[in-house]
């Protein structure tokens, strides 16, 4: 059978994340320039190779300030550590709609395995004739498993930034020709 190559299709995703600030509320950002793609066995997903890149810099929290300073050494260090990769060693299949994605998830040097759920929406063609696939990613991660340490004691109890880092990523693929 042959291989497949599908292209991230950044007009149609996002990498969103969310955090709490100050233990009540959420914080939520996104990043802006991003490169992922699959490697499927025709149009057969499960096996499938998942690759995805993230560039740093283009964190975007709606604030400048709490940008700069997500880029800095108190947390993503972008100076020296300018990308976060995921490369997915495992893509099962749980039912049609659903898979589990296993794979290293690489931030600030650090490596490490983490697993997802995956809603897959299935293949469609568009108007223009590209052939597209869509999946859901939500999962959970603590950011001090990477090293990304910094925070603040509150006066009232607490601290400012959660340990725990929610994901919702909605990936749109075109199949390459």
């Amino acid at each position: 059978m042959a291989t497949t190559k599908w292209s991230i299709d950044p007009t149609h995703s996002e990498i969103g994340f969310k955090v709490k600030h100050m233990m009540f509320t959420n914080v939520s950002g996104k990043f802006g320039t991003y490169d992922a793609t699959i490697t499927t066995e025709g149009n057969d997903f499960e096996n499938a190779a998942i690759e995805f890149s993230g560039d740093i810099a283009s964190i975007d929290t709606a604030n400048a300030d709490r940008d700069g300073h997500l880029r800095s050494a108190d947390f993503f260090d972008a100076e020296n550590n300018p990308k976060l990769t995921f490369k997915g060693s495992s893509f099962k299949k749980i039912d049609d709609g659903d898979y589990e994605l296993t794979g290293d998830l690489t931030i600030k040097g650090v490596s490490k395995t983490v697993k997802f759920p995956v809603e897959f929406s299935g293949i469609m063609t568009d108007p223009w004739g590209n052939t597209k696939v869509g999946l859901n990613i939500e999962g959970k991660i603590n950011r001090k498993d990477w090293g990304l340490n910094w925070n603040s004691a509150l006066e009232t109890g607490g601290v400012l930034v959660g340990e725990e880092v929610r994901l919702n990523i909605e990936l749109q693929f075109a199949k390459q020709a």
